[in-house]
């Protein structure tokens, strides 16, 4: 229902922003819902599948224009981090280790399962981050089109009766064995990276020569979109009070910073605005991925930025929560 509606007035990304629209006013109806469970999250392994494939040798030997670019990361992770805390903390009343990974611009679900692990409030911490993802994915299309007068309608990739067998095998087979070997290692991001790793690993070596097709794309945004919007299954109105309402201010706060290294990016010359915006959006990998690709943008470069802000965030948010909590 959310598709068509949004198919018929004309919305962008309907196949993504329908149905987040719809999950969200069924869940604030009351209605039950499921999430998308294993299905939605090996649909994430398309875009992995999609993002490995653009790894190619020309991509490696523009990895030191991007070096500068990347350096800013590390500082808007961490104003993000320390301004969000101080937010939660001080203004909503949150505890230190509910607070601190409500504010880091990490994965969904990694930031719920290293809070969780913390003690952090792990209903407060989803719909924050659930808000976070939404509010990006729905309001960054509109910018694109405003803006920078794109128009959204690129195909995300050839329909899959244009792509040849031995290609439709070698991506099927990249996102399921990435995906199986990843969960095994214990890889953060198994569906996406996994498959990004292999793909990329068959791209480099010439096997893989193409993305997947528009059908599978699309198909990955639908369950992305349904996975957002079921989040909020359950919500009551002092959640939408308390924890959306907080979610929703500090998104004011990050869209500005974003928006602000965005530009400082682009006027430095390191990359055309709509590249630096996209990098520089904290939303998820997979929203970001199908941003991307819809818009047309340089996915590599927009992949690249959005990996190395997870890392950061995976590998410095246990060491920095702890040292919170001990002099908070």
């Amino acid at each position: 229902m959310g598709v068509g509606v949004f198919w018929l007035l004309g919305l962008p990304l309907p196949f993504l922003l329908g149905p987040l629209a719809a999950c969200l006013l069924a869940a604030l109806a009351g209605m039950h819902m499921q999430d998308t469970g294993r299905l939605g999250v090996g649909m994430r392994s398309i875009l992995g599948v999609a993002v490995g494939a653009s790894i190619t040798p020309e991509l490696l030997g523009r990895l030191p224009e991007m070096a500068l670019s990347v350096a800013l990361l590390p500082l808007f992770v961490v104003l993000i981090g320390t301004l969000g805390y101080l937010f939660f903390r001080r203004y909503c009343g949150y505890d230190p280790a509910t607070a601190y990974y409500c504010a880091m611009p990490g994965g969904f679900q990694d930031m719920v399962l290293f809070g969780q692990e913390a003690g952090a409030n792990v209903r407060t911490l989803a719909l924050v981050h659930a808000t976070r993802v939404a509010i990006i994915v729905s309001v960054a299309p509109f910018l694109i089109t405003g803006l920078w007068g794109v128009p959204l309608t690129n195909a995300p990739g050839a329909p899959a009766a244009e792509i040849q067998g031995d290609q439709l095998a070698l991506m099927v087979f990249a996102g399921l064995a990435g995906w199986g070997i990843a969960k095994r290692v214990g890889l953060f991001g198994a569906s996406i990276l996994g498959p990004l790793i292999l793909a990329g690993i068959l791209s480099m070596t010439g096997f893989l020569t193409t993305r997947p097709p528009a059908e599978a794309i699309i198909a990955a945004q639908f369950f992305i979109g349904l996975g957002i919007g079921a989040q909020y299954a359950g919500v009551t109105f002092y959640e939408l009070r308390r924890d959306v309402l907080a979610g929703a201010k500090f998104m004011m706060f990050l869209a500005a910073l974003t928006l602000i290294f965005a530009e400082g990016v682009a006027r430095a010359g390191l990359a055309p605005s709509l590249e630096a915006f996209l990098a520089f959006a904290p939303g998820g990998q997979a929203e970001m991925v199908v941003l991307t690709l819809v818009a047309g943008a340089d996915l590599a470069f927009v992949v690249t930025h959005h990996l190395a802000r997870i890392v950061l965030v995976i590998l410095g948010a246990p060491i920095i929560a702890r040292l919170m909590r001990e002099h908070d």
